[in-house]
């Protein structure tokens, strides 16, 4: 029988204490053979505190763990009787339903894109309204043009004596709304 991945439902919070949970009580069971990797999806975020650039972790799925296995009354059971798994998502509580390739290949390629390129924590559209916290135009209020989180900065359009003005401003230098 060939390993499928399953989602697992985690108390929040607990996804990590689930997944060494899952890997003691496999090599425990001497159930290796059965089961493929187990990984909580995560992705890196930067974010920027006390104005210092911070690379963070941030969660895809909260309260979801992803296991590979074969699904046998063995496996089944090993994964339900774990502390703080509430069952798996899909088919029905007996008989759990594998999520498909194509889903989990889409999951692992994000996980893997978010270790190469960490995304900005806050996200910025243009026409969204933000306001300027920092620099010469700090109290002011604008809207966002163009956002280029290469560079982490925007293009803010600002009312300077009744004139649309565009101001080039990094992230750490504007919130939303």
């Amino acid at each position: 029988m060939a390993m499928r991945w399953y989602v697992v439902h985690a108390y929040s919070q607990y996804e990590n204490n689930v997944m060494r949970a899952l890997k003691e009580r496999i090599a425990r069971a001497g159930l290796e053979e059965r089961f493929g990797d187990i990984l909580v999806p995560t992705e890196e975020v930067v974010e920027i505190r006390d104005g210092q650039k911070r690379t963070t972790e941030r969660k895809f799925y909260p309260g979801y763990v992803l296991v590979q296995m074969e699904m046998n009354e063995d496996t089944w059971h090993l994964v339900k009787s774990t502390p703080k798994v509430l069952g798996f998502i899909g088919g029905t509580p007996d008989k759990p339903a594998p999520i498909s390739e194509k889903e989990a290949n889409a999951i692992l390629s994000r996980v893997e894109e978010a270790v190469e390129k960490p995304k900005p924590k806050t996200l910025y559209e243009p026409g969204e309204a933000v306001r300027i916290t920092e620099g010469p135009f700090a109290d002011f209020s604008g809207v966002v043009e163009e956002v280029n989180y290469d560079k982490s900065r925007l293009r803010v359009a600002v009312l300077i004596f009744g004139r649309a003005t565009p101001v080039e401003l990094e992230f750490s230098q504007v919130q939303k709304g």
